[in-house]
């Protein structure tokens, strides 16, 4: 019986042992990691550098004094694949005024994205975020989720969800250098 209650005791110590281990480590773990602040309005957009298809880096403070039209989404997004080639016609029209499109892709594979571009003959860059950094720190979901960034790197708008060809052109409008607010 002493032999018992002695290997029950040990037992008990063990998962005590283990559960303060595992408390310990989770209250660590959450004081201690990188909180990213949800961005608003009037904030500094935070800078990335992404490829885009052709291999060419793109680093958003180079397009300072443009106005940025940053579009997060996916392939397998009907509401992004309906709002794209809407995208592509307003940027065709105000694309020399001073505007570009950055259309981010959450870590799709390239043949994926590319087969997905080609299908609707996009002319915008079309960037990957591989590890998806850039979706964490902008704090995107759902998708598609898309910022306007004004001339002087500041989020002017944010816009959750798909848009109406009227819409973009407005907050197209919005970021053209010389029209904002």
């Amino acid at each position: 019986m002493d032999n018992k209650k002695k290997k029950r005791f040990y037992m008990r110590l063990i998962l005590l042992v283990l559960m303060v281990g595992v408390i310990t480590f989770t209250i660590y773990s959450n004081l201690t990691k990188e909180k990213n602040s949800v961005l608003q309005v009037g904030d500094e957009a935070p800078d990335f550098v992404l490829t885009d298809m052709n291999g060419e880096k793109h680093q958003l403070s180079d397009y300072r004094g443009q106005g940025v039209f940053l579009n997060f989404w996916g392939t397998w997004c009907k509401p992004c694949e309906r709002e794209f080639p809407l995208m592509d016609q307003q940027y065709q029209k105000v694309k020399d005024e001073g505007l570009q499109i950055l259309a981010v892709n959450i870590g799709e594979s390239d043949f994926a994205v590319q087969k997905f571009v080609d299908r609707l003959g996009l002319t915008f860059p079309v960037l990957i975020d591989n590890n998806k950094s850039v979706m964490e720190t902008y704090n995107i979901n759902p998708l598609p989720t898309t910022f306007l960034v004004n001339p002087e790197g500041k989020i002017e708008k944010i816009i959750t969800g798909e848009m109406s060809e009227e819409a973009i052109k407005k907050y197209m409008a919005q970021i053209i250098p010389g029209n904002e607010k």
